[in-house]
């Protein structure tokens, strides 16, 4: 499969390209105070080597032609602010995946990201999955309003879910499936 644009007004979701890098090295970076109480990272005694920026561009378009995810940058008014991904994706029985999602602090409150998930998640419907779920630190509360918003289902704890931030971390699930209705005005502004 090759790799998609989704658009709403001045929000567009797309693949990520080699010519991102300086964007992506900089947003991380200004950013990343922001973000290291939310992102997952390699536990202690986990020996792996970084990820340079070429290798992360040929990694998504390998998990676009194998369709085992659906990563996407978050661009706002041509500026890449964010990041939005359908991971993990397990075919066969299951047909369900992992939403992850993160977007810079300037960016924030805005509702980009609500809109972001409502339309990748009709994405990966419209492309045969059944379910997908979101993982989200009980602590987030900006993350736990956008699976609120959209109407996933508060499914419980899981306790000590991912290495984030020096510690394994308590993560609420949420799901939501392919014939759940979608409510909300996120869900019913053209998408």
């Amino acid at each position: 499969m090759r790799p998609v644009e989704l658009t709403d007004g001045a929000l567009t979701l797309r693949c990520l390209e080699r010519s991102d890098e300086t964007a992506w090295l900089d947003v991380r970076r200004r950013h990343r105070a922001w973000l290291a109480p939310w992102e997952a990272s390699t536990p202690p005694g986990r020996d792996e080597p970084p990820v340079t920026f070429p290798q992360l561009v040929r990694r998504e378009r390998r998990q676009w032609k194998d369709e085992s995810g659906y990563p996407f940058v978050m661009v706002h008014d041509g500026a890449l602010v964010g990041r939005i991904t359908v991971s993990g994706i397990r075919w066969g029985a299951e047909c369900g995946g992992s939403l992850g999602y993160w977007i810079a602090q300037s960016h924030a409150g805005r509702g980009l990201t609500t809109r972001a998930v409502a339309l990748v998640s009709e994405f990966a419907f419209g492309r045969g999955l059944h379910r997908l779920e979101i993982a989200v630190r009980p602590e987030n509360t900006r993350s736990l309003r956008v699976a609120r918003k959209l109407g996933f289902r508060d499914e419980g704890l899981r306790p000590s879910y991912l290495f984030i931030d020096g510690a394994w971390r308590d993560h609420l699930v949420f799901g939501l499936t392919q014939d759940e209705p979608r409510t909300g005005r996120y869900w019913s502004e053209g998408l």
